[in-house]
């Protein structure tokens, strides 16, 4: 079986924590990306910004362009190394509900794995879509 290094994406845009909510949706639009990871000078992965962060924790509560990224980032992130099979990768997008998997090596990101890479490879279609519909489904409203 396949590992993440096998279909993870490198080329990889990121951002600072001092950037602004501006900086990352250019960025975002740029790239035609929803998320970014936010690394220090030296590649530490410290959090990821999304599209979802933007609107919900930025300009729904008013915050202005030029706040910093470190307000409304992402802090609690799950990460697995190259060597982590597809299968476990998929299993915990699918366990934890996101589509993007940052790659971590030695506590440096080296890379970013999706939903989408995964459905790329012919065997690792089938993990990619089980995930997509756990990530899916709606919780049942009481």
């Amino acid at each position: 079986m396949k590992n993440v290094k096998d279909v993870m994406s490198t080329d990889i845009t990121v951002c600072r924590k001092e950037d602004t909510l501006h900086d990352a949706a250019s960025k975002m639009k740029e790239r035609d990306v929803g998320v970014i990871p936010v690394c220090s000078e030296n590649q530490e992965l410290m959090g990821v910004i999304t599209d979802r962060d933007l609107v919900l924790r930025g300009y729904a509560d008013k915050k202005p362009d030029t706040a910093m990224i470190q307000e409304v980032m992402s802090e609690q992130l799950y990460h697995v190394s190259q060597d982590t099979s597809v299968q476990e990768a998929a299993d915990m997008m699918a366990q934890k509900q996101i589509r993007r998997l940052p790659i971590v090596e030695n506590g440096k990101l080296t890379g970013i794995v999706s939903l989408g890479d995964l459905s790329l490879e012919d065997k690792s279609n089938e993990a990619a879509g089980s995930a997509l519909e756990d990530i899916s489904e709606r919780p049942e409203i009481h």
